[in-house]
Parts: structure tokens; C-alpha cells; sequence
């Protein structure tokens, strides 16, 4: 049993690691398969819908992992703006290390699924909408009323995600960093 539960983790968390990469379309199954060591036909053995099955449960991992790191980093301050400035440091931290971008949200899969797989964008809003649901929750917990927090919990999320995108763009992590700067201003309004 642990093999099976082995074999199923390494393809799924290769799958996660080429989705961020590449994204969806530019990844192939070969691929997915020479990176992680897995036998030919175990992805239709663990995945039997394919690509688009592998690449919802690798979303869902990511969203698992992604989660579990915003909820860690919010709750080591009590100060929202302390929390969400070590919470944004810490994804510019990732920025300057590219072997860690697993738990750097899957932007790509996300961009391409708007347009091409229903499947895969409804996946994708919902892991932003739980992600912003957790900054609104820091928020409500930090004394703003509802309302407030989830028009802020949303900027945040639009800040880090086009923050993201230009540093990784960029392959600097300045625009996350002008982001930190920022949180005070935008929290103390």
C-alpha cells in the first residue's frame, strides 16, 4: 500500500511542479511521467480521466499546502500588518529560490484555464476565494467589520497575485517587497 501511496505522490507533486512551470498545455504526460519515476501506465492507473483529472488534484494539493502556509504565517502576529507583511516577505523569500515554487500559486493553470477547461477554472476560483477567505477571517479576527475586511482581503489578494506575476516576470521580488510597504498604508486607512 505505501508503494501505490508513494508512486500517486510523486506524480502528483511532479504534476503540481510542471503546472506551475509550464502550465497546463505545455505539460505532457511523458513528462509528468520521466520526472517522477512513476510507471508508464500509473497515471491512468491512479488518474484514470487523465491530464485534466491530474491537474485538478494537483491544484487541490496545491491549495492544501498553500493554505496551510498563509494560515501559519498570519497567525505568528497578532497586528495585521505585521502578519501580512511576513506573510508577503515570505512569498518574496520564494522568489529568489525557483526549487521552491511549489507552494507559489498556480497563476499559469489558472490564466490558461479562464478560456480553455470550465473544470479547471472553477477549481482555480475557488482556490483564490479560499485564499482570500483566510486573509478576510485575519481581518474580521483583527477588529474590521465584514464588509471592510472583505473589500481589503481582496486588494491583498490582488496585490500579491499581480505582485507574483511581475516578480516572477521580472525574477525579482521587488514588487512583493513595494507590496510590504504598502500594507501599513492600506491597513491603517
Amino acid at each position: 500500500m505505501t508503494v501505490k501511496i508513494d508512486t500517486r505522490s510523486k506524480i502528483l507533486k511532479t504534476a503540481l511542479k510542471l503546472f506551475q512551470l509550464h502550465g497546463y498545455h505545455a505539460t505532457g504526460l511523458n513528462e509528468i511521467i520521466k520526472e517522477s519515476g512513476a510507471p508508464k501506465g500509473s497515471i491512468y492507473y491512479y488518474f484514470p480521466n487523465g491530464k485534466e483529472e491530474l491537474a485538478l488534484k494537483a491544484l487541490d494539493l496545491s491549495t492544501k499546502i498553500i493554505k496551510t502556509r498563509i494560515q501559519q504565517e498570519l497567525s505568528a502576529f497578532i497586528d495585521p500588518v505585521k502578519a501580512f507583511q511576513f506573510h508577503i516577505t515570505e512569498i518574496a523569500n520564494f522568489i529568489n529560490h525557483p526549487e521552491n515554487l511549489d507552494d507559489i500559486p498556480m497563476s499559469l493553470l489558472s490564466l490558461e484555464a479562464a478560456f480553455t477547461m470550465e473544470s479547471l477554472r472553477k477549481a482555480c476560483a475557488a482556490t483564490f476565494e479560499a485564499r482570500k477567505k483566510i486573509y478576510v477571517e485575519k481581518l474580521i479576527q483583527s477588529g474590521f467589520k465584514i464588509d471592510k475586511a472583505e473589500e481589503l482581503g481582496m486588494i491583498i489578494q490582488l496585490m500579491i497575485e499581480g505582485a507574483i506575476t511581475l516578480s516572477l516576470t521580472q525574477k525579482d521580488n521587488l514588487p512583493l517587497l513595494t507590496v510590504v510597504k504598502q500594507i501599513p498604508m492600506l491597513l491603517k486607512s
